[in-house]
């Protein structure tokens, strides 16, 4: 199949076990174009999250990023992908390892993933898809304080986790000293800050302490769905137009009942800063 014809691999949805050791890949379905995954262990009862992972269809090209905890800063890693039959294969010929990794679907519930640089050094292993039963839902292992009413409200997976956008603000390259001008388009990035929130774009802002890469704040973004269009909107924001203010942009993956401290938020201040 052509990569231009491929499709999001949903059978890859659900969790997946390692053969032999307690890791585990997690994928979901965000939407017709996105599927968000995790690769995790269990270690003394606890989930320790290693590596994000997410896959996106736009414009006909299929693309799987990987982003490695302690790795790269966290940055993401893109690979191309490409589908023939049962086997998905996604490629980034300038990464040192792996350069190609291989999903090999062995059975519906069971499949081979192989990472190649595409000359001497490789490694399998094998997934399997974890079935959960109706006996297995009713055991310690399931929430007892779970409520499906409000995990749905708030867009929460499984795991009461949804995707959000990151955003790093730093000093921009307009160096202008003209403090009247300067002041005008921080009153205006504060109304827009409290403006998104009205709008439910925006969930959490603050500024960073001093720090060596001039980073000034950060923003948490919900209900956008892609890097571009949350580049898009804050044009909205006079110090990041005007090129005072610079922005990072990451998909973040965390827990969907954020958004919840708001209300409690706009009864403990004194002051509007």
């Amino acid at each position: 199949m052509l990569l231009g014809q491929s499709r999001l691999p949903l059978h890859l949805v659900g969790t997946w076990k390692v053969n032999g050791l307690d890791s585990y890949e997690h994928w979901d379905q965000l939407d017709e174009s996105s599927m968000k995954g995790f690769s995790y262990e269990i270690r003394n009862g606890q989930m320790i999250v290693s590596e994000y992972l997410e896959i996106r269809q736009k414009k006909g090209k299929v693309t799987y990023t990987a982003a490695v905890r302690d790795q790269n800063q966290g940055k993401p890693i893109p690979f191309l992908m490409r589908q023939q039959h049962d086997t998905l294969i996604f490629e980034n010929l300038n990464h040192d390892f792996p350069k190609r990794i291989s999903y090999i679907k062995v059975s519906e519930n069971k499949i081979n993933v192989h990472l190649s640089d595409l000359q001497e050094k490789a490694s399998t292993y094998t997934i399997v898809k974890q079935v959960v039963t109706h006996t297995e839902k009713n055991t310690t292992a399931a929430n007892i304080n779970y409520d499906r009413v409000l995990a749905e409200k708030l867009g929460g997976d499984d795991y009461g986790m949804k995707k959000y956008i990151l955003v790093l603000l730093r000093t921009g390259s307009n160096k202008t000293t003209d403090k009247a001008y300067i002041a005008e388009c921080f009153r205006g990035h504060l109304n827009n800050i409290n403006l998104l929130v009205d709008q439910g774009k925006l969930i959490v802002a603050g500024p960073l302490g001093k720090n060596d890469q001039q980073y000034r704040g950060i923003f948490i973004l919900t209900n956008i769905n892609t890097l571009e269009q949350a580049r898009e909107l804050l044009q909205t924001d006079p110090a990041i137009k005007s090129g005072l203010l610079d922005l990072e942009l990451f998909d973040w993956y965390g827990s969907a009942a954020l958004p919840e401290y708001l209300p409690l938020s706009d009864k403990i201040w004194r002051l509007r800063p």
